[in-house]
């Protein structure tokens, strides 16, 4: 499996990993920020955006196809920047392969358990695809039966798009997502006992957000001894969107070493 890929600047090689029921264009801000520096590759993962579709969607699975992209893109060792559900996939790459990777960010995402909390957004993603609207202002009317913020509901109609025979449709793989959604809680763990990613690790995390605590700072530890935490006031998990001038100072100091 080849990920669908967006490409900008050159330079070293920088990875950039969207969240959950998003793609590649999520991170626009991240990509541009650090395309006059770097080659950004910014993938849409499997089930999302125009990556194939795949029945399974565990995080040793996500890293693999990861994997396959650098091998084939010959990017090793790179830098790679994850969000959210691309984070704990950055993070499992680099406990899987660490010698592909050269410094690693995380934002606002700890490798510990999540408990699940996006039934509304599959609630109305569903809605959507039922009621087949064939405008954006029409499907976020659905959507907002089941989600509330306007913010989230902007992200996620990002997605709802016209395939090349003009018919509207989620570029989000939902069965897909459903049916793996207890995987994507679970915490980030080594391929074999004790295993570490022992190079440089960031975490950017929002001070608003919850995602990540100081009571995530043994497991952080655990898994990445040399992950520092730097907290963005006033952010929540859209960090990068919400505040995208301090995420990317932060990011492009650290991946400048």
């Amino acid at each position: 499996m080849l990920l669908h890929h967006l490409h900008r600047g050159e330079g070293p090689a920088v990875l950039l990993l969207h969240g959950l029921f998003g793609s590649a264009a999520n991170l626009g801000m991240v990509a541009r920020g650090l395309a006059h520096q770097y080659s950004v590759y910014s993938l849409d993962l499997p089930n999302h955006g125009q990556s194939p579709r795949r029945e399974v969607m565990h995080y040793p699975a996500m890293a693999a196809d990861v994997v396959a992209f650098i091998e084939s893109m010959q990017l090793a060792p790179c830098r790679v920047l994850g969000h959210s559900m691309g984070g704990k996939v950055a993070m499992q790459l680099a406990l899987e392969r660490p010698d592909l990777v050269d410094r690693l960010v995380v934002a606002d995402i700890a490798p510990v358990q999540y408990p699940p909390h996006h039934d509304a957004v599959l609630a109305g993603l569903d809605a959507v695809a039922d009621a087949v609207p064939t405008d954006r202002r029409s499907a976020e009317a659905v959507l907002a039966q089941h989600v509330r913020e306007p913010g989230v509901r902007a992200f996620l109609l990002k997605s709802w798009q016209r395939d090349a025979n003009g018919h509207w449709g989620w570029l989000i793989n939902r069965e897909a997502i459903k049916a793996n959604y207890h995987y994507l809680g679970e915490p980030n763990r080594p391929p074999v006992p004790g295993g570490q990613f022992e190079g440089p690790v960031l975490f950017i995390a929002g001070s608003e957000s919850g995602y990540v605590k100081p009571e995530h700072r043994e497991a952080v530890l655990a898994l990445f001894p040399n992950a520092e935490v730097k907290f963005i006031e006033g952010t929540g998990h859209w960090l990068h969107a919400e505040k995208p001038a301090a995420f990317n100072k932060l990011a492009a100091r650290f991946l400048a070493g």
